[in-house]
């Protein structure tokens, strides 16, 4: 609690287990590395409920086929998920369904739950059949390896071209009862989500009706998936997950009070971390950008020219050359598709102003490159319309993402 208001711990280090939540994981050989990790499991031991967002990509894979037909079914009563990385299992038409179907077979025999009340995610090449036998060979494994911390395990399963895990948990107290919010995700590339992006598991002991549990779970993904880009490419495979337990014996929050409030800023909270991690870790990335839009006459439109700037692959190039080239920053405010006078507006990168009322300002270039040249950069702009604001967070564009995605599949 600081200055009379509950706070939440936040440790992107570990992951630790909320109460009543087991995980597993496996090396099924769906991966090129031989022994890597790549199918994982988590279940709630008690009654749990679920909710989820998913990709706005018209080409939707099988998997989220599954798991809104579950959601649907099951009530919201979801107890399970069960994913694997090297295979999206996208775009492989009536096989794939029946293999996403067979996943989540696979993990209601092994807990012994209805197949309704299991999730299922994959994350990897699409338009290849996904080899499931190779997964349902692991079943056994899965089953003897279920424990309170296998939670890591999972976290190092479902990444791809990730070169580090990406995890964080939160800890509070909700009517005087320790409580956990814990997350994992993937991402390093095609990260534009619009909803979520890539793969993102929450786990919590709070227990909260479907109906908040789902509002929540909407408001934070807006306030962090909802403003992430690596490259601009919405995947077909995204997904975020919640499954809330209450074993914590917490109140149970079924109106929007005080308690909702602080779950939704605990919740939001791990999400925007798991989202700033894909940031960072961006595909060749060497630079994560945050950037703020104010002054603007709406929040929506704060946030679509942030987008537009995030997405811009000449912003973004010219940050990983270092070049403070702060016209292709107006240029692309200006496609935005937002309505603004180009002569209100000023730019500053961190705390160096490079344009004011639209106009070039004299600055120091050593200056501007000694900033650029930093890990984390803010570029600001006051749109001088109104008194909305907007964050988004991006990287810069290398050679290397190239190099990564040109032979990504091969």
């Amino acid at each position: 609690m600081r200055n009379g208001k509950l706070i939440w711990t936040l440790d992107s280090q570990q992951i630790r287990s909320p109460q009543g939540f087991l995980a597993a994981a496996a090396a099924a050989g769906i991966r090129k590395t031989e022994g890597r990790l790549d199918v994982g499991l988590v279940f709630s031991s008690r009654p749990s409920i679920g909710a989820a967002r998913f990709t706005t990509n018209v080409v939707k894979a099988a998997p989220l086929l599954i798991c809104r037909r579950n959601l649907e079914d099951s009530g919201g009563e979801i107890r399970a998920l069960i994913v694997n990385s090297g295979n999206a299992n996208a775009c492989t038409g009536k096989g794939g369904l029946q293999a996403a179907n067979q996943m989540a077979a696979l993990a209601a025999a092994i807990l012994g739950i209805s197949l309704q009340q299991v999730l299922v995610a994959s994350t990897g090449v699409i338009g290849v059949a996904l080899p499931i036998d190779r997964i349902e060979n692991q079943a056994a494994t899965l089953k003897s390896k279920l424990s309170p911390d296998g939670l890591d395990d999972v976290a190092k399963a479902i990444m791809t071209t990730d070169t580090v895990k990406k995890v964080c948990s939160a800890e509070s107290t909700l009517g005087g009862v320790p409580v956990r919010i814990s997350g994992m995700t993937k991402g390093a590339g095609m990260i534009h989500p619009r909803m979520a992006t890539t793969l993102g598991f929450v786990l919590t002991d709070v227990m909260i009706t479907r109906t908040l549990l789902e509002d929540a779970l909407g408001q934070a993904c807006e306030k962090s998936y909802n403003r992430i880009s690596v490259d601009g490419d919405t995947s077909t495979n995204d997904t975020l997950a919640i499954i809330a337990n209450g074993a914590s014996g917490a109140p149970l929050i079924d109106e929007k009070d005080g308690h909702y409030t602080h779950f939704l800023e605990g919740l939001t909270s791990v999400c925007q971390n798991l989202a700033q991690q894909i940031v960072r870790d961006g595909e060749g990335a060497r630079k994560f950008v945050e950037i703020v839009v104010q002054g603007a006459s709406t929040e929506a439109e704060a946030t679509q020219i942030a987008r537009s700037i995030a997405n811009s692959p000449l912003v973004k190039t010219a940050i990983a050359g270092e070049d403070p080239n702060w016209g292709r920053i107006l240029c692309a405010a200006g496609y935005s598709g937002v309505q603004f006078d180009p002569n209100r507006v000023h730019i500053c990168i961190d705390e160096l102003q490079v344009c004011q009322n639209g106009t070039g300002l004299a600055f120091d270039e050593r200056v501007a490159k000694q900033i650029l040249s930093q890990r984390d950069i803010r570029i600001l702009l006051n749109m001088n319309m109104g008194q909305a604001v907007s964050t988004m967070w991006t990287c810069d564009l290398t050679k290397e993402y190239i190099h990564i995605n040109a032979d990504y599949r091969t």
